[in-house]
């Protein structure tokens, strides 16, 4: 009896040991961490801009904060930003133990982000660090909307160095070899295969309806402001949570509102546009084109802006209000207009660096220079917005 009992415990022993040995991996399967599988990639692109490294600065310190409050899930933010005019560094902000990290990924010598290849470049260096189904950008510097490189009024620059006034952006720099031209920017994302989700403008006139067709093929999705932006730009620390995992535009729009309507310089206007529906606007636009004939002495009328002499960038739908004649058409350029901008919002006034504050009475969240008197709007007949609009392509 003894001996059938002491074999059965050692039995029981074995048994209890071989389970524990077969156990035991999946407990450190289960215990060991997993690694992210990353849903979104936000590419932050901030070139050379002369004059605002400060304040780039201080947008990354928002980013952080919202890092820091739990922004991340799935997602990775990048940032390409240029510490002088020959050097740039690919960064990395994440969440390690508890704070927002800096890591730097690459560094760039000489960069010249004014070429499509050096852009390119950079977009896919960020693809082969970071394979994610979904791209956005977000690009801060100077702007002057759809306008070529080099095309920039004089009246814009000097105010922008006093010290009783704020400063804005442009796009680029605020010399010509810094400027980029919206095509090249285009034409890089295009040659890097990386559609975006969204690209957000923080920079001056790029709610543009010119420089967002020119996007339409490499964006779902354009945030931008119809006016000069303030040079602190974007308020991430409270958009930035509305920018990664489910994009809340209209929460974009609300915070942007929020800061600058109490902001030391109460000036903001900000727009999205839904470029898949820019086609269908251009074809509206096209049909009244057509039949309908400008008056110039409604040149005066017309919601402006900036602070131009002559205006060059004036409100789209006010443009189109004096412009058409025709009910029908009007209203159905009013319809592909509210699915073309779904989100808006605007402060009463805005700013310009060249004759200051100008109030708002009319705000479609999007600027033609379709009638512009400016001799620096020449080029916009060689824009696609005015070949689709006018059946010239």
């Amino acid at each position: 009896m003894s001996k059938i009992h002491h074999g059965g415990r050692i039995g029981r022993l074995l048994y209890v040991i071989l389970l524990a040995i077969v156990l035991l991996p999946s407990c450190r399967e289960e215990d060991e961490p997993q690694p992210v599988v990353f849903d979104q990639t936000v590419i932050v692109f901030m070139p050379w801009s002369t004059n605002l490294y400060p304040f780039f600065r201080q947008n990354i310190n928002d980013i952080e904060r919202a890092i820091n409050a739990g922004m991340l899930k799935q997602e990775r933010i990048l940032v390409c930003i240029a510490n002088t005019r020959t050097q740039a560094n690919l960064v990395e902000l994440r969440l390690e133990q508890g704070r927002c990290v800096r890591d730097t990924l690459y560094a760039y010598s000489h960069p010249d982000f004014t070429r499509t290849a050096d852009i390119t470049r950079m977009l896919n260096d960020i693809r082969a660090l970071s394979p994610t189904p979904r791209y956005s950008l977000i690009v801060g510097c100077h702007g002057m909307g759809w306008l070529p490189a080099g095309q920039v009024p004089r009246r814009a620059v000097p105010r922008n160095g006093e010290a009783d006034v704020p400063m804005t952006r442009w796009f680029g720099g605020l010399t010509t070899d810094l400027q980029i031209e919206v095509s090249t920017l285009a034409e890089a994302i295009g040659a890097a295969n990386m559609q975006m989700e969204y690209i957000l403008f923080d920079d001056c006139y790029m709610s543009s309806v010119e420089a967002a067709y020119e996007l339409r093929h490499v964006t779902d999705f354009l945030v931008a402001s119809p006016t000069e932006i303030m040079a602190y730009g974007f308020p991430y620390h409270l958009c930035a949570p509305c920018l990664v995992g489910d994009i809340d535009f209209a929460g974009v729009c609300q915070r942007f509102y929020d800061f600058y309507s109490t902001y030391v310089w109460p000036y903001g206007t900000i727009a999205v546009t839904d470029c898949r529906q820019l086609e269908a606007l251009a074809q509206s636009v096209r049909a009244i084109y057509r039949t309908q004939r400008f008056d110039e002495d409604e040149l005066k009328n017309l919601q402006r802006m900036d602070g131009y002499s002559p205006t060059l960038f004036y409100d789209l739908g006010d443009y189109i209000d004096h412009l058409c004649k025709d009910a029908a058409l009007l209203e159905d350029f009013h319809r592909q207009l509210s699915l073309t901008v779904p989100h808006k919002a605007h402060t009463d006034f805005y700013y310009s660096n060249t004759n200051g504050c100008n109030e708002i009475h009319a705000y479609s969240g999007l600027t033609t220079s379709e009638p512009s008197k400016n001799t620096q709007a020449e080029a916009m007949t060689e824009t696609q917005w005015y070949r689709a609009t006018h059946g010239t392509e």
